[in-house]
This record gives structure tokens, sequence and C-alpha cells, in this order.
């Protein structure tokens, strides 16, 4: 899957399909956010643990402090300062990043390393349920599909960001979280 130098793909995530580049791969990464027309919004890294995150160069004091969300459907906007993962923060100074339950993205990601994700559809349309909707979509743009059946019942992630001890809701989705209370 992943083992070709830039090589992005479809693949069911634990909550929609998305498009996935290997997030240590700075090709790849530059090619998924080409595809998605993303300038100056990063995607979302999705990992096994925090060790693959701080490896990638993520400050274990931010994942630490948001484990708690983990594993889940809840994407944590993390600071990101690093000039050496610009390619991946694309600017923002900042990375959304979530630790995934699903038993079969958790043994791809033990495989892969982390993956930077994205929903699977052109900016201002639908995210693909199906893998017959996002082939229509890229086409031969990406380099393999991986089939997970009708996602049309998933929710994308909940993305949040922690300011000042609050949670910020940035996107409600698959959890519902309370801005009060962070539950």
């Amino acid at each position: 899957m992943f083992d070709k130098p830039a090589a992005i793909g479809v693949i069911p995530t634990d909550t929609v399909y998305g498009v996935a580049a290997r997030a240590a791969d700075p090709a790849a990464v530059a090619r998924l956010y080409k595809l998605k027309e993303r300038e100056g919004k990063p995607g979302t890294v999705i990992a096994a643990d925090i060790d693959q995150l701080v490896e990638l160069g993520l400050k274990r004091r931010y994942l630490t402090a948001v484990q708690q969300f983990w594993p889940g459907a809840v994407s944590v906007i993390i600071p990101c300062a690093d000039p050496q993962l610009q390619y991946l923060h694309q600017g923002a100074m900042s990375l959304a990043v979530r630790i995934p339950s699903n038993k079969d993205i958790q043994d791809l990601l033990q495989k892969t390393g982390p993956l930077l994700t994205s929903s699977a559809n052109h900016p201002g349309e639908p995210t693909a349920t199906t893998i017959d909707q996002a082939k229509a979509t890229f086409g031969d743009e990406v380099d393999f599909y991986v089939d997970g059946g009708d996602l049309s019942d998933n929710k994308p992630s909940t993305i949040i960001r922690v300011v000042d001890d609050a949670i910020e809701v940035i996107r409600q989705g698959a959890v519902t979280m309370d801005e009060n209370t962070g539950e």
C-alpha cells in the first residue's frame, strides 16, 4: 500500500473514508494536499499511539495533556511549531491528531507509522461513504483503494482544541463534546 515513495490512497478510517499518506513522507503529503486543494489547512494525523506522534516530531507534553480523549474519534488540535514539520502543518503552526480505536486501523498504523488523512472528497463536496464514490471522485489520481464497505452511518471525527484549560469544539462529529466539561 504505502510501500512506494510518495504513495497516497483512499482507506476506511475509524470514522469515514479518507485520503491517506505516510505522515513522515513529505512528497506523499505534498501529493495529498495538492489533490485535496488544501493550502494553509492541514489534515489530521492518525497514529497507533502517542510514541509514534513523538517520533514524528510532535511534543509529548501536548499529547499527554489530551491523551484522555484516545483512543477514539476525537481529533485534537495541538501546537506544532517545528520548522521540520512545515510540510505537514503548512504554516498553521498546529496539527489535528487522533489515535483511533478501530483494531484494523490500529494494525495498519503499527505497520505504516502515522498517516496524514483528509476526508475522501473534493472541497465543498460530500465525503465519500463507499469506495465506488471515492473512485468516482479521485479515479487514478491515487495509488490504491481499500474497500471498507458502506460507511454512510459513520460521522467524521469530532475536532477540538484546548484553550486556557477549556475545550473549544471546532466540529461536532462522532463524539459529542460539551465545551464546558470536555465530556
